[in-house]
């Protein structure tokens, strides 16, 4: 199964959720999560089933020091701010059997399978 893979370069936790993929016989195509390519529609693709509040990656700085207040924002701002600064998607951002899903959710990815 070829499975794309939309990940921060360098980043420890992509690298090993694409070694768990790879042992599952998976084929990757990595692609750069900060030089999407994207536009907003297609990236909402990928959020869509989710709550925004689990639209953003926790461990970008701004969002660990409290200097972004992700409950308050709309749907469009957040993806406006994603386009502009591609650090606070959650990742990866993973499209399986044509099914975009954001997040490393191990259960969903093996229902996807």
């Amino acid at each position: 199964m070829v499975v794309t893979f939309y990940e921060k370069p360098g980043c420890a936790t992509n690298a090993k959720q694409k070694k768990i993929l790879i042992e599952a016989g998976c084929i990757l195509i990595e692609r750069n999560i900060l030089e999407n390519g994207m536009n907003k529609s297609e990236l909402y693709e990928f959020l869509k089933d989710l709550p925004t509040s689990q639209w953003f990656n926790p461990n970008a700085p701004k969002i660990k020091n409290g200097e972004l207040d992700t409950e308050v924002m709309l749907k469009d701002e957040i993806l406006k701010l994603f386009m502009k600064e591609p650090i606070f998607i959650k990742r990866p951002l993973l499209i399986i059997n044509g099914k975009k899903m954001c997040g490393f959710n191990r259960e969903k990815i093996e229902s996807l399978m």
